[in-house]
């Protein structure tokens, strides 16, 4: 299963906003997750800097499922003010590269 890891970064103040908003996310947004591929997201914060690791099966074609799926557009407008850059769902990344992993070396390869 691929791991894609993200960072964003959170609105100075808005970081206990945005912990309550996620306590227990709308289940119609965890069904839009889950349909798109989406095994597991976890979310860990430092101050207002966000790092996400999310095991999908294809990062993009979740990426394009969710960007006009009313579940996520009503989501990402509960949360995208509370993020210093709202996400639009428009680009193509693949999140951050990897660098090393124990799991890669001990099996000789690169990354």
């Amino acid at each position: 299963m691929p791991e894609i890891a993200l960072h964003t970064e959170l609105k100075p103040g808005s970081e206990l906003d945005y912990e309550a908003v996620h306590r227990s996310i709308p289940s119609d947004v965890v069904a839009a997750l889950v349909g798109s591929g989406v095994r597991n997201w976890r979310i860990w914060r430092d101050g207002t800097h966000l790092f996400h690791l999310v095991e999908v099966d294809d990062y993009r074609r979740m990426r394009h499922a969710l960007r006009d799926h009313p579940a996520n557009v009503r989501w990402q407008e509960t949360v995208g003010p509370l993020h210093a850059t709202p996400d639009d769902y428009s680009g193509a990344d693949d999140g951050l590269p990897l660098l090393w992993s124990l799991t890669g070396q001990l099996a000789g390869k690169e990354r």
